[in-house]
């Protein structure tokens, strides 16, 4: 019997359409969830108190996350297509294996991102500007493996770009006591799963000259993985004092912090499908915190 999940949607979906949901990366939605959990929290902080977060935002938002997410990732396989074909776990990718061309995979980008577009021109202007600043950093993430050690620092500044624009999306524009706190979290909780998820090719990419986090903290990755826990953790407090969240908000907090805690303590760096899972039980840390923000506001 079929289990209803993306992976099985994408297989049920006609032959022709597959490789595009597999260049958006829609089998795997756990990206798709990482990029969009920030969102949540940024528009759950913006409610007014005793009030649920905006639920035509957190849709909207919902929808540019999954449009995001796979233009991002037919970026990346566009640049990345000659080393993906080097690496067991990526040869399948429908770039790297040949079932669609470059230039489909382009005009299939330019599509993503028009829909994208849409999505972003329902916002006020300062949250389309802010918006749209983002884009560099999507095109360029994806070579920065290439020339440094920390391409997880970079994807932390691109993926948690909406703890800024939710705010500014309800509120108009960025109240930055409360909004830099919460993306400098993001962008440490990015360091830990995307570091967690580079432990899974790091054989592969010293062959193939490729760097990360993972091949540049080796053995030391577990102490370097909790001080950027403890740095989230320290910054969502800030964040939720200077917005004067309440208790429930701070036992979110608390449990991020035990969830991460076990996650480093038990994590096998040289078992990829231990690191796998790991890095998808991040979905659970994200959901964690959104509850305790509309609890906290509540």
């Amino acid at each position: 019997p079929r289990s209803f999940s993306a992976a099985e949607l994408v297989r049920a979906a006609p032959a022709p359409l597959q490789p595009y949901l597999r260049l958006m990366r829609l089998h795997q939605p756990a990206g798709t969830w990482l990029l969009y959990l920030p969102c949540t929290w940024s528009i759950g902080l913006a409610a007014a108190p005793g009030c649920l977060p905006d639920w035509r935002m957190l849709s909207l938002f919902g929808v540019g996350a999954v449009l995001m997410r796979g233009a991002g990732c037919t970026i990346n396989d566009m640049w990345d297509r000659d080393y993906d074909r080097q690496v067991a776990r990526t040869a399948s990718r429908p770039l790297a294996a040949g079932d669609i061309s470059t230039f489909q995979s382009l005009v299939f980008l330019g599509g993503q991102l028009s829909l994208a577009l849409c999505v972003l021109l329902c916002l006020n202007y300062y949250s389309i500007i802010l918006g749209a600043s983002s884009l560099f950093l999507v095109i360029t993430y994806p070579l920065m493996k290439r020339i440094t050690y920390w391409p997880q620092l970079v994807l932390g500044f691109t993926f948690n770009w909406g703890a800024l624009l939710g705010w500014s999306a309800i509120k108009g524009s960025c109240e930055w006591s409360v909004c830099l706190p919460l993306y400098f979290a993001g962008v440490m909780w990015t360091l830990v799963y995307d570091t967690i998820y580079a432990h899974q090719d790091k054989r592969d990419d010293i062959m193939i000259g490729v760097k990360s986090t993972a091949l540049h903290f080796k053995k030391d990755t577990k102490q370097w993985l909790s001080g950027f826990s403890l740095a989230m953790l320290l910054s969502l407090c800030v964040a939720g004092m200077n917005c004067n969240q309440t208790l429930p908000y701070y036992s979110a907090v608390a449990a991020v912090g035990a969830h991460l805690a076990h996650q480093i303590y038990t994590l096998d760096i040289d078992k990829p499908e231990d690191c796998w899972k790991k890095f998808a039980s991040n979905r659970t840390v994200g959901i964690l915190l959104f509850i305790g923000i509309v609890l906290g506001n509540l």
